[in-house]
């Protein structure tokens, strides 16, 4: 039975049966925040919190939503991108979950704010953000609304970049939970989940062959390990581009080649900016890349590439496929620019695989749990996931996956807690 709230945002209500389809599969493989959905469900950690969340409207995204409303949660949702919408999920979850969802596909920049507004007019005691937007807001016009906040997470790299920033200049007006420095979270979202989901993106977009070709990997942080992985295990040449000497360094050690970015744009055929910054590729990249050379970006905001530079130098452009718009440069050479500049594997592709989601949206369920329950001791600061929720969850992971692990006896755990038994 539909349970449609008063407040929505959303492309096609009728579009319900089939999210929930997809919602349900997704479910199917997430079975770490299916059983804390469960106790959720029992316990109501969440009972009377109103949580606003910005976040990508995926499948995986609703199971997380889920959860929340199963902790006793009032939940208002938009998009974190305005490529990254399903419009069948976020029919779902407004007909079948009841959440409030502000998000539509391909939304413009006005309505992605107003949607974003739309989140905060809830007056939210728990923020959840996917590249620090709605904590933005609240900093910046809303700060009414800080006194009732008991709290935030923040799921990305870019976003805790941006809260760091505000922490070191004293303005961070409540705590924060790093869900994205989860072990539990970069290890597997960051490396495998974006690896797999940027490939898929590209080859959704391009259909090209990956194996012979040079690919530019900017940014070698744990998305940019996944992104040069993956590529290498289809059997292109990987390229790294980084400005830290000990992540270039690494790169090299993993058999990479590496090199400043101008003089890769002159190698590279496909290029993947991977940073969480600004300008990765800009104005002295394009003037030397190849004619047909690939662009797309998979860290976060569309900033990483200077799309602005790439415009300024094209003398026309036509959309050549779906999500390749194709820049004709003055000089003659063309190329191909995916998905607007925006997150290549969620606005070609569907994202990270449910299986590594679950994982972070656990981190994210149980965090926000962890908020509700300790946030009066907690100081205006960024914080880590406590250790005991990254192992809880990677025990229950194990469990999911039928792997048993060793536990350390007596005599190994005083050895290990002790100074004076040496060699």
């Amino acid at each position: 039975m539909a349970t449609t709230p008063r407040n929505h945002d959303v492309a096609d209500l009728s579009l319900a049966d089939s999210g929930q389809t997809r919602i349900e599969w997704a479910d199917a493989q997430m079975p770490v925040l299916r059983s804390i959905r469960e106790r959720f469900e029992l316990e109501r950690p969440l009972e009377g919190v109103t949580v606003g969340a910005c976040l990508h409207v995926t499948t995986e995204t609703a199971n997380l939503v889920r959860t929340l409303i199963a902790g006793g949660a009032d939940v208002g949702l938009c998009a974190s991108n305005p490529l990254s919408t399903q419009d069948d999920t976020a029919a779902a979850l407004v007909d079948r979950y009841g959440a409030e969802v502000f998000a539509i596909h391909g939304e413009d920049t006005e309505t992605y704010y107003r949607h974003i507004e739309s989140v905060a007019d809830k007056a939210p005691q728990i923020t959840m953000d996917d590249g620090a937007d709605v904590i933005s807001v609240v900093h910046g016009k809303r700060t009414d609304l800080i006194e009732g906040l008991m709290g935030g997470t923040e799921e990305t790299t870019t976003g805790v970049i941006r809260l760091k920033a505000l922490e070191a200049q004293g303005k961070l007006a409540f705590p924060i939970i790093a869900v994205n420095e989860a072990q539990t979270k970069h290890f597997f979202d960051n490396r495998y989940g974006t690896g797999q989901s940027t490939l898929d993106g590209i080859l959704r977009a391009t259909n090209v062959l990956l194996a012979g070709r040079v690919v530019v990997v900017f940014g070698y942080g744990w998305c940019g390990k996944g992104v040069a992985m993956r590529a290498k295990g289809a059997g292109a040449h990987v390229v790294v581009c980084e400005i830290s000497p000990v992540r270039a360094l690494e790169a090299k050690m993993d058999g990479f080649e590496v090199m400043k970015g101008v003089e890769a744009a002159r190698k590279g055929d496909v290029f993947i900016s991977v940073t969480g910054g600004r300008d990765a590729m800009a104005g002295p990249h394009f003037d030397v890349m190849k004619d047909g050379a690939i662009v797309c970006n998979a860290g976060h905001f569309d900033v990483e590439i200077n799309l602005g530079d790439l415009r300024q130098r094209a003398q026309d452009s036509r959309r050549v496929r779906p999500n390749v718009e194709q820049f004709t440069l003055r000089d003659g050479r063309k190329l191909n620019l995916l998905a607007e500049g925006r997150l290549v594997n969620l606005a070609a592709a569907e994202g990270h695989p449910a299986a590594v989601m679950d994982m972070s949206f656990a981190n994210q369920a149980l965090s926000a749990e962890h908020l509700v329950r300790h946030h009066e001791s907690l100081e205006k600061k960024v914080y880590v996931v406590p250790e005991e929720i990254d192992r809880d969850i990677a025990r229950l992971k194990l469990e999911s996956m039928g792997v048993e692990i060793d536990e350390l006896t007596g005599v190994q755990t005083e050895y290990l807690n002790s100074w004076d038994q040496g060699t």
